[in-house]
């Protein structure tokens, strides 16, 4: 019997963590935003050319990479970001164009994980699906449940501020003061992505798509 809190008569559902993925019904798409900063980082990385295991990127990231492998047993798993939002809503659309069906989509809020593996309300992974669910709405994409449609327009009223609220939240100044992931995620080769970079919108014009283990360019 279907559970009132797994959002199946939507197309669109949110939910947060792990544990939100394993909540809400399967769907045909995965969305993984974790904006600071697996989320942002992966996109860069991709979009200059580069690929990004998973299991290497475990090793820097515990909230992304976590939902990352969660999904990737039963759909396609795609990174959503802030900087690309708009081009998550393409590849989105452009997988059901491909399989000419209706096709549902989960977007996962990353949050952060306490000490206490606790999961912590992450102002900025709040945006960064909003964002995401607002471009797939302007798609025609928009049988959202009420989960999304409030992060939809909690962006909307809120964009012009978007890089204050980045900045202000207490990831993006945890991240100012510094923290023993960005040297992991240097010694990765990768490049962190700045708490000012990864609240600019539709910056980068690439999805990351997991096949195999291994983040690369959707096309």
């Amino acid at each position: 019997m279907p559970s009132p809190f797994d959002q199946s008569t939507y197309q669109v559902r949110l939910d947060w963590g792990t544990a939100g993925l394993d909540r809400l019904a399967g769907a045909d798409v995965v969305v993984v935003v974790d904006v600071l900063r697996f989320s942002s980082i992966v996109v860069d990385a991709v979009a200059s050319g580069a690929e990004v295991g998973l299991a290497e990127a475990e090793t820097w990231s515990r909230n992304g990479a976590a939902v990352a492998v969660a999904a990737s047993r039963d759909s396609t798993v795609l990174v959503g970001s802030i900087r690309n939002a708009g081009a998550v809503a393409r590849a989105v659309q452009t997988i059901q164009e491909r399989r000419q069906a209706r096709t549902s989509v989960v977007v996962i809020a990353a949050g952060e994980l306490d000490e206490n593996e606790l999961l912590r309300f992450a102002v900025e992974d709040q945006l960064g699906a909003g964002a995401v669910i607002a471009a797939l709405s302007a798609r025609g994409i928009d049988h959202t449940a009420p989960d999304a449609a409030v992060a939809a327009e909690g962006f909307h009223a809120l964009r012009a501020a978007v890089r204050h609220m980045v900045g202000a939240s207490g990831s993006g100044r945890e991240i100012a003061g510094g923290i023993a992931a960005t040297a992991r995620i240097e010694a990765a080769g990768l490049t962190p992505t700045t708490v000012a970079d990864a609240a600019v919108l539709d910056a980068v014009d690439v999805v990351p798509v997991l096949r195999d283990g291994v983040f690369t360019r959707f096309e």
